[in-house]
């Protein structure tokens, strides 16, 4: 078969469209994974596909046999979910950030609960609001605690942790306390330990060469879903036909091959922006993907930016920076209607359909080999996470000051209003003026230089349905506007996903950091079941937020912080009425 066949094959995509100017390059570069044999090589665990140390490789490619390794283990996952359903569970609540909860978030929302299983939610904010609105919902005495974190150490997850143990503890008792709390977690970590010591009910211990972002076909991944009544067999069935398609040597037949030639080819070529135009059915696997993608290839000063969510506008709303990827369920009229519109405009659209919502099992599968690939061709490695780290130090470092000194660093802000108050590098007289002088940087960035960059909103307030429509205003606004992506994410949340990036790219990222006050706050206990308390959740968040700012500051990345106190829904507006 000829190449030129070869370039729409359906197995691979079931739709690919204006990509024909970029077909020379990628053809050379399927060509190049070929007479590399680079698929064999990561196959046979090769290091040198990525780098010339086998630092942070060698010990993260275990997600290549997760589906195989899942599978054996899926009678412990049966008998485990049978016992906790015949003890009368009704609910689970896992306790994780990043890779850790965004799979089992995934699973829930795509499938739901089946009849007779545990309701289970994600707790993944340090917001108290955020905390106290998941203890709200749940019967402590029916519910299933799921600590979730690969390393074992999470502050945020053992902060989770400890408050929710504590809280159990008062209602169920110390003596039963231990049989509410699972463990999934790495061989020999802290939490291993900590799970012992406190009598968890069980501890499943996971592949420790899985990173997290490569672990949703794992445990991590498995456990929850099962718990929820997901058919994990079926999952990890059809991840596994799709492992063995991209087994497959000759990379003009491997469907992640195809798929990350793609993305690395066109980010070399400015189309770094890969937007995710997505089912309903399926829309919350966005938040997975720009996990995987941002976290994997956002460093060495390059990167391809997932974006998630945004409104799917007509052409005109567009820079000439975007791909676009199309993951239909259905056919939406909507949907369907910018997709053709967008065609006519020859923007690069790839549409895969699937048919089976357990077809996620494949796709998860085929996009973590296509990001390996991907980040082949851009020269990266793709299971290390260099920038993650400096907002993580610059926050401890904030609240070990805070438990010494009792306060947090105090911010001078340059502009206020009875509704919010800004601190950012500009001079201006309005809140019209401070955003719209901050997005446009007229006199530090050209026009060109504007349209390749990228506006990321980081609320650091607690996620609710209000929140999420206001946020998705601004952006969009933005958007229209500016012609710019944009992404949201919730703190410290997107820490633990697109965090790597913004601060490993090229530096193109613009950063609007959302912060308020709760109406409550909680105290985080020092020790599971000790009453004596060093910090708060209010005070850890405000904690992340300033590290996260004070990194990406340190990293000459041009940040806007925005205080909008109690009253979320006023300085929302107050934003979305002033862009």
């Amino acid at each position: 078969m000829k190449k030129t066949e070869n370039f729409n094959q359906k197995e691979k995509f079931n739709i690919i469209s204006g990509l024909e100017q970029f077909k020379p390059a990628i053809m050379k570069s399927i060509e190049k994974l070929n007479s590399e044999k680079i698929v064999s090589r990561i196959w046979d665990m090769d290091y040198t596909v990525w780098k010339n140390s086998p630092d942070e490789i060698t010990n993260r490619l275990g997600w290549l046999q997760s589906p195989e390794s899942t599978i054996e283990v899926l009678s412990e996952i049966n008998h485990f979910v049978d016992q906790v359903r015949a003890e009368g569970f009704t609910h689970a609540l896992l306790l994780g950030m990043g890779g850790s909860s965004l799979a089992p978030e995934v699973f829930r929302k795509t499938f739901g609960v089946k009849e007779g299983y545990l309701d289970l939610a994600v707790l993944d904010s340090t917001d108290p609001g955020a905390v106290l609105k998941q203890e709200q919902a749940i019967d402590i005495t029916k519910t299933l605690f799921m600590v979730s974190t690969k390393s074992g150490g999470t502050v945020e997850t053992i902060s989770f942790m400890k408050y929710f143990y504590n809280r159990a503890s008062e209602i169920i008792g110390k003596e039963k306390v231990g049989k509410h709390f699972i463990a999934i977690t790495d061989p020999a970590s802290g939490l291993e330990s900590l799970a012992k010591t406190l009598d968890f009910r069980k501890i499943f211990l996971n592949d420790p060469n899985i990173g997290g972002r490569y672990s949703a076909l794992s445990l991590f991944g498995m456990v929850p879903a099962a718990l929820i009544g997901v058919d994990i067999k079926q999952i990890l069935s059809y991840a596994i036909s799709m492992v063995e398609e991209c087994k497959q040597p000759d990379a003009e037949k491997n469907p992640g091959v195809w798929l990350g030639a793609i993305l690395g080819e066109l980010a070399k070529s400015a189309k770094e922006k890969v937007t995710f135009i997505i089912s309903p059915e399926l829309k919350y696997l966005g938040a997975w993907l720009e996990q995987l993608i941002a976290e994997s290839t956002g460093k060495e000063g390059v990167g391809i930016l997932p974006i998630d969510g945004e409104e799917l506008l007509s052409p005109e709303f567009y820079s000439n920076d975007r791909l676009f990827v199309s993951i239909q369920y259905d056919q939406l009229s909507k949907q369907m209607t910018n997709i053709r519109k967008l065609k006519e405009m020859n923007y690069p659209i790839l549409e895969i359909k699937i048919q089976d919502l357990y077809e996620i099992g494949a796709e998860l599968f085929r996009w973590e080999f296509a990001t390996v690939i991907a980040s082949h061709i851009l020269g990266i490695n793709p299971f290390d996470q260099p920038n993650v780290e400096s907002a993580k130090v610059l926050a401890r470092k904030m609240v070990t000051d805070y438990q010494v000194k009792g306060v947090l660093p105090q911010v001078k802000y340059n502009f206020e209003s009875d509704a919010l108050k800004i601190l950012a590098d500009i001079d201006s007289g309005s809140v019209k003026e401070c955003i719209n002088s901050f997005i446009a940087n007229k006199n530090k960035i050209e026009e060109q230089t504007v349209k390749k960059a990228y506006i990321a909103i980081q609320a650091y307030l607690a996620p609710s349905e209000e929140v999420d429509e206001l946020l998705h205003l601004i952006r969009t606004e933005i958007q229209k506007q500016w012609k710019i992506a944009t992404t949201v994410g919730y703190g410290p949340r997107f820490l633990h996903s697109t965090g790597q990036l913004h601060k490993g790219d090229s530096g193109n990222g613009m950063f609007i950091q959302i912060i308020g006050k709760s109406k409550s706050d909680l105290e985080i206990p020092d020790d599971a079941g000790s009453n004596e308390s060093s910090i708060s959740f209010g005070t850890l968040i405000l904690a992340q937020a300033f590290g996260d700012r004070q990194a990406l500051s340190d990293g000459s990345r041009k940040v806007m912080l925005i205080d909008i106190g109690l009253d979320h829904k006023k300085g929302l507006t107050t934003i979305l009425n002033n862009i």
